[in-house]
């Protein structure tokens, strides 16, 4: 660690996702002003900066003054963070912004975008070779305009080498919070979390949906009511049968309407609720292997093991030790 306080450049344009600034910016105010209170240094400079300086009118109408970049030192800044905008997909806008960052970003010790700042990063040349990732909708578009970079559109967020990227809006506070972690610490990052009033704090390896709010996503508000419940009993009778009854319909028509309605038969869906129970258990909490197994309803420790390894190809302790 160091007592210099790190600069952190936040790139401004007309149309940028309001929380894709605000939110990463408030972090990292955040964890400066926690430290001055216990009378410390500050341990981050917050610059936010646009071509021409002046005030920069976001998304929602909300005006943000900012610095032209030519009155920024590139050299004292250690990381720079594109959020996400029109600009980032509007040829005319993004080419100057993608100039300045090919021009300088690599001065940065890092460099980083949220949600589809990816996009301006990509036309800067700053992600060839990388592994990336961008908000889900965007993915297989930023795959196809740079067929070099390797985009995994699930991720929260992704690290290769001085290049952090991240999905769309809150997620932007997930990456800035683990910056602050590989800065300071874990301990003042939870501190951020908890004073930000952060639910919970997310790792990059998270996807960015969570499988009952993807199967809750089905237009059948019926099966949406039914996923909900079936969170809060996962301990239980969960068979088609058990499932069916509560749905009040035959076994035969609510397995066809459930597979139609979600994409999935109740029972592969039943079991990506309880993985994903358990591995929430698993990284937030220090319950036994047998008590998560029992309590996300899967019978005993030898169907959690199964479960684990048939999904995701690593035992539930192998899971708890990489993941928490």
């Amino acid at each position: 660690m160091t007592s210099r306080a790190k600069t952190i450049l936040f790139l401004a344009f007309d149309g940028l996702t309001d929380l894709d600034l605000v939110g990463p910016l408030q972090v990292f105010a955040a964890a400066t002003g926690m430290q001055e209170a216990k009378g410390h240094a500050p341990i981050y400079t917050l610059r936010t900066a646009s071509l021409a300086g002046g005030l920069i009118r976001a998304r929602s109408g909300l005006e943000i003054n900012s610095q032209p970049l030519s009155a920024i030192d590139i050299g004292t800044v250690d990381t720079i963070i594109v959020p996400g905008g029109a600009a980032a997909h509007d040829e005319t806008a993004r080419a100057p912004l993608a100039a300045w960052l090919a021009g300088n970003a690599r001065q940065a010790r890092r460099i980083c975008s949220v949600c589809v700042g990816a996009f301006l990063l990509g036309h800067a040349g700053l992600l060839t070779g990388r592994s990336v990732t961008t908000h889900w909708r965007f993915g297989a578009t930023l795959q196809r305009r740079h067929p070099d970079t390797q985009v995994c559109p699930d991720l929260i967020y992704r690290q290769d080498g001085p290049i952090w990227t991240s999905a769309g809006v809150s997620a932007g506070i997930d990456l800035a919070l683990h910056l602050v972690e590989d800065d300071h610490g874990r301990s003042l990052a939870m501190e951020v979390a908890r004073m930000l009033v952060v639910f919970l704090r997310r790792p990059g390896n998270q996807k960015q949906f969570s499988r009952p709010l993807a199967l809750q996503s089905s237009d059948d508000p019926a099966f949406s009511d039914l996923i909900a419940w079936a969170l809060d009993h996962l301990a239980g009778d969960l068979s088609v049968d058990a499932l069916a009854r509560r749905a009040g319909m035959s076994p035969r028509t609510f397995a066809r309407r459930f597979r139609a309605a979600v994409g999935q038969t109740p029972a592969v869906a039943i079991e990506e609720l309880r993985l994903d129970a358990a591995r929430q258990r698993l990284e937030d909490s220090s319950l036994s292997l047998k008590a998560i197994a029992t309590t996300c309803g899967f019978g005993d420790l030898q169907g959690l093991r199964r479960a684990f390894i048939r999904a995701l190809g690593i035992t539930p302790s192998d899971y708890r030790q990489r993941f928490r």
